[in-house]
């Protein structure tokens, strides 16, 4: 993998622009493992070999168990390993993230409602768009995972 280019050096104000809500969602309250597991479903589900490898590496530096974290693109099969909330979370992420194919029904936007109050989930909603978005900027231009750089 190579990259193509520099898309923070190439843009520093636009990347300063998606650092802004990267700071929001820091400071909303949200606690950031359930953030970081979040960000890590969702570049799961989008491909990114660059988030991956970085929220894979957060997570652990914070604390998280080699067991959960693998168990992190299952989560639905885990059972009590994930909290009701971070499975809620795990939940509204795939929706969001597959919004194409989900539409994010009716359902989906319960059960996140039930686990989270308005601010807790459109802060979720803003982490979600934004690795979203930071997703497609790292497979669009091919960012060097640090797994990758190393070998």
């Amino acid at each position: 993998m190579s990259n193509r280019i520099d898309y923070a050096a190439a843009s520093p104000d636009g990347y300063k622009a998606f650092g802004g809500v990267y700071l929001t969602v820091l400071k909303s309250g949200l606690p950031k493992e359930l953030v970081d597991i979040v960000y890590l479903r969702v570049s799961q589900i989008n491909g990114c070999a660059f988030c991956i490898d970085m929220h894979s590496r957060d997570l652990l530096r914070g604390g998280l168990s080699v067991d959960k974290l693998v168990l992190v693109p299952v989560w639905h099969d885990a059972g009590p390993v994930f909290t009701a909330r971070e499975r809620a979370a795990l939940a509204w992420a795939e929706s969001v993230t597959r919004v194409a194919e989900s539409g994010v029904p009716d359902a989906a936007y319960e059960s996140a409602a039930s686990a989270f109050n308005d601010k807790e989930l459109a802060d979720l909603t803003y982490a979600i768009g934004l690795m979203n978005a930071f997703n497609r900027f790292g497979i669009a231009f091919r960012s060097t995972p640090a797994a990758a750089a190393k070998a």
